[in-house]
């Protein structure tokens, strides 16, 4: 978990997981679709340029299931990975399909595409081996960098899936959470109860000698020398793989 102090008050992050595979673009047949990221070595992302309906497929006419937000839980812009770009053959109307925040986990959506501002390319991807206890960043799908990590305990694990880091936060005087963390996109499936709903988060530690284990509450920790490393090395809209 990570921790914001803001004037008085403190917010807690927690972390969780989703589905571990890609999910491919699907679309109508009256849709071409291009992918738009492989969420390895070539992505996409973008900032919403405004608050927009989620449907399930690229059509006015598609079920709605949810909304787009301009702001994370913690405040900052918002950031979304797009996947794919629908061009439907009949009106000529461009949709992006997009990995939404929040539970259920693995979720995606398609949004017009004035919902979203430019597209941003990333070739970054950072993995989290839950076995191997790591986190390592990928640049081309070259290592750059790799650090051994603690996650969830048995009974609040860090589950699986495909992510997107939202936010690169700077802490003070926080030493129970070092001074740098990653948000992303994941929500806990059981902690609903914390604030903020209970995002993914990737943090420093005061326990280092707990690292590599599994210690948490479903967070990430790394160690705080390390993390200073990982949060200057990794850019906004990294696809996250926790598998």
């Amino acid at each position: 978990m990570f921790v914001r102090i803001a004037v008085a008050a403190m917010l807690l992050v927690a972390v969780a997981g989703g589905s571990a595979t890609a999910a491919a673009p699907s679309a109508s047949p009256h849709a071409r679709v291009t992918r738009l990221s492989n969420e390895t070595t070539d992505s996409r992302w973008a900032y919403p340029a405004r608050v927009a309906t989620v449907r399930a497929q690229p059509s006015v006419g598609a079920g709605a299931i949810g909304r787009t937000r301009l702001l994370t839980e913690m405040g900052s812009p918002n950031v979304y990975l797009v996947l794919a770009l629908a061009q439907r053959h009949e009106n000529g109307q461009r949709w992006l399909q997009v990995r939404l925040p929040g539970r259920p986990n693995g979720r995606t959506g398609w949004v017009l595409r004035g919902a979203l501002g430019p597209l941003h390319a990333t070739t970054t991807q950072l993995v989290v081996d839950r076995a191997r206890l790591t986190a390592t960043l990928y640049r081309s799908g070259r290592p750059q960098l790799r650090t051994r990590v603690g996650i969830g305990a048995p009974a609040t694990p860090t589950p699986p899936g495909r992510y997107v880091v939202r936010e690169k936060l700077r802490f003070h005087a926080q030493p129970l959470y070092g001074s740098y963390a990653l948000g992303t996109s994941a929500f806990a499936p059981t902690l609903t109860e914390w604030p903020a709903g209970g995002v993914v988060g990737i943090h420093g530690t005061d326990e280092p000698w707990l690292i590599p284990g599994r210690p948490s509450h479903g967070c990430v920790r790394v160690r705080n020398d390390e993390m200073a490393r990982l949060w200057a090395a990794t850019p906004l809209g990294t696809p996250l793989l926790i598998r």
